[in-house]
């Protein structure tokens, strides 16, 4: 029996037959390790533990992250996908998922299975799967899917893979009954297919893995919602139903984690906007489009203000530009070909077919296009609040986070290579400077890389990605900050730089990035005549802040639970009179508030002060200026902030000073 060498990362080399299993050979490199593990890379391949070396004898090593010189050396590499780390987390979801659909399955029978993912970077749920069962599943059913889920757990059944042709397959899922997995195997698989067991119950599925070595593994998990979902995102296509849940390595981290899913719905930003009418989404007028409330509309003006003062000391150029263009225009951008299926139906107007725009880069383009540039016009930064439209399935919309019409604080850089490394530097700091400013104190940046995969189809040369990697890297290395190489999560045009905040209850959500781009300065065959006097391609930067300006401010109302700073909020100070003899001061006192620029309601109902004062409280306000016999006497206002209470008396005059300190300095806290 010939054997093989293998080795953990940094460790010494151990000898093993040919027909050990991987967790076999994690055993002999460390015992605790193979313990622990729920899968495996095996020279940079993810595999489950039961694989057998031999079987993997024929699988191409990655090249990522040196395996290449393992191979090379004839050794084998082996990590063990541990709990804790991402990679862990995603085999363990994964695999609960399809815990989830033996469990749907044992007590449906007759469901048809669509797919079961793992979600790994969406804060509300973990993983889902997909359905369509005999008759429609309703909440109740949800405690009792978890509860055969836990039931099928605890029997320690093991999940088992065979690899079999692809003929075998598909007669093995038509005799199931299941068109759906048919159907994925039709379109995605080679000549042999990957299939799952989960031994001793109904499940069979068409998939890669890794997986658990058996269902013992899974012991926190839990079921969250339903929602409907349409098979592939087409509504043409059958309609299921998405069973929601997720899933940790440990009872405690579950605990917290569904305490941090209470405090989220208490700080849910669709219910906060009813509550203090920021804004709404009204199905007359169609779902996914936001109508911005005055109040709502307040905080967006201080959010674009903001940015605009930023942009003009940065020596950005305002620009302003059409929603909607010529059908060619998006056939020449790429965009119809790569996202036509998320952008509005096309419309003709006098033999000419339009579509709405679903991003704002052809548009910047088209003013840099107006003229020939000189090198010495270069960069040109144009920047606008743009809005743009995408024709999102009803059953993705989201609140404020996902809609189907939105605006971009876009800004699209046109500079020369050599202007590079200030322009990407000056977009980190950009983003930074504003993070901070609204209150994110945990960001996370991500430097995604176009790594080792062939398979996915990337513009441009390879010295232009090491040269575009470089520059972005550099620029978060100068400063000091640390990110994650994201391999092979470029987008197929250029590499780029994702910033995720971390916010008041530990969610991360994606915001801002800045990318480079490849493709449309090619396809726009955009020029500046350089030093040389000859043409020149000029390389294209998109930079948003923001983001979305909708999802932006739904963050932020999640973030602060509504209770904006001074600065931000819709409503700063509410005067509260006690009688109606106090009516008087309490008007000249909001119109003394007025000229120094605050926005003042002066509460003139026939109510106790602490019907007034918990009104205010309930609105978020700020501060509160409660006014007896004794503030008209003494010419001074009782200040009450919205989370210490009574702060004292103090002069008119002091007030003001101190609210014009806190907004002027974009102060966070009341302090």
């Amino acid at each position: 029996m010939s054997e093989i060498s293998v080795q953990l990362k940094d460790g010494a080399v151990a000898q093993v037959p040919s027909s050990a299993t991987v967790a076999d050979a994690l055993k002999k490199l460390d015992r605790d390790q193979a313990k622990h593990a729920l899968a495996a890379k095996v020279r940079g391949e993810p595999v489950d533990l039961t694989a057998t070396l031999d079987s993997l004898a024929d699988r191409k090593p990655s090249i990522a992250e040196g395996y290449g010189e393992w191979a090379r050396n004839g050794v084998w590499q082996i990590d063990p996908i541990l709990p804790g780390g991402l990679e862990g987390l995603e085999v363990l979801r994964h695999s609960t998922a399809h815990l989830l659909a033996a469990a749907v399955l044992d007590l449906f029978p007759g469901t048809k299975l669509g797919i079961g993912p793992s979600l790994l970077e969406d804060p509300r749920y973990g993983f889902f799967y997909d359905v369509i069962a005999p008759r429609a599943l309703t909440e109740a059913d949800l405690p009792v899917i978890e509860k055969k889920m836990r039931d099928i757990a605890k029997r320690n059944m093991p999940y088992r893979r065979d690899e079999i042709s692809k003929a075998e397959a598909m007669r093995i899922f038509a005799e199931r009954e299941e068109p759906l997995k048919c159907e994925l195997i039709d379109e995605k698989a080679g000549e042999s297919v990957s299939v799952y067991y989960i031994d001793g119950s109904p499940f069979i599925d068409f998939c890669l893995g890794p997986h658990v070595p058996n269902t013992n593994r899974l012991r926190a998990f839990k079921l969250l919602s339903l929602a409907g979902a349409y098979w592939k995102g087409d509504a043409e296509r059958p309609q299921m139903q998405r069973i929601y849940g997720t899933a940790f390595f440990t009872p405690e981290e579950l605990d917290a984690w569904l305490k941090q899913r209470e405090e989220a719905e208490k700080r849910d930003h669709r219910r906060l906007g009813r509550e203090l009418d920021l804004f709404s989404i009204q199905e007359e007028y169609g779902q996914g489009l936001v109508f911005w409330h005055p109040k709502g509309g307040i905080v967006r003006q201080q959010m674009d203000d903001y940015l605009r003062e930023e942009l003009v000391k940065r020596n950005y150029s305002f620009v302003y530009t059409p929603h909607i263009a010529k059908r060619e225009l998006w056939q020449l951008s790429g965009h119809e070909q790569n996202y036509g299926d998320s952008m509005f139906a096309p419309t003709k107007l006098e033999e000419t077919e339009f579509r709405l725009r679903p991003m704002n880069c052809p548009m910047h383009i088209g003013i840099y296009k107006s003229q020939q540039r000189s090198y010495r016009d270069l960069p040109q930064r144009y920047a606008e609040m743009g809005t743009v439209y995408r024709a999102e399935l009803s059953g993705t919309l989201h609140g404020l986070m996902r809609v189907r019409g939105f605006t971009v604080d876009d800004a699209h850089l046109f500079c020369t290579p050599e202007q590079i490394p200030q322009e990407i530097d000056g977009c980190v700091d950009f983003a930074y400077q504003v993070l901070k400013t609204f209150g994110f104190e945990k960001i996370k940046f991500e430097l995604s890389v176009k790594g080792s995969d062939t398979s996915k189809l990337y513009l441009g040369e390879e010295e232009d990605w090491a040269k575009a990697e470089s520059a972005l890297a550099a620029a978060l290395d100068a400063r000091g900050i640390d990110y994650q190489r994201m391999e092979g999560e470029a987008a197929f045009y250029g590499p780029k730089i994702d910033f995720k905040i971390e916010d008041a209850i530990g969610r991360l959500w994606q915001l801002g990035t800045v990318q480079w781009d490849f493709n449309l300065p090619e396809r726009f065959e955009l020029e500046y005549i350089g030093e040389d006097n000859k043409p020149h391609r000029p390389v294209m930067v998109h930079r948003a802040l923001f983001g979305s300006i909708e999802r932006f401010f739904g963050v932020l109302i999640e973030h602060y639970a509504g209770a904006f700073p001074l600065w931000l909020a819709p409503l700063q100070v509410a005067v509260l009179p006690i009688t109606d003899r106090i009516n008087e001061y309490a008007g000249k006192v909001a119109q003394e508030l007025r000229a120094a620029g605050l926005r003042v309601e002066v509460n003139v109902r026939n109510d106790k002060i602490g019907a007034k004062i918990r009104d205010a409280q309930m609105q978020k306000v700020p501060f509160m200026l409660v006014l007896g016999d004794r503030e008209v006497e003494e010419s001074k206002v009782a200040v009450r902030e919205r989370t210490k209470g009574d702060i004292g008396a103090m002069s008119l005059d002091e007030f003001k000073e101190m609210a014009r300190r806190l907004v002027e300095s974009r102060a966070i806290t009341n302090t």
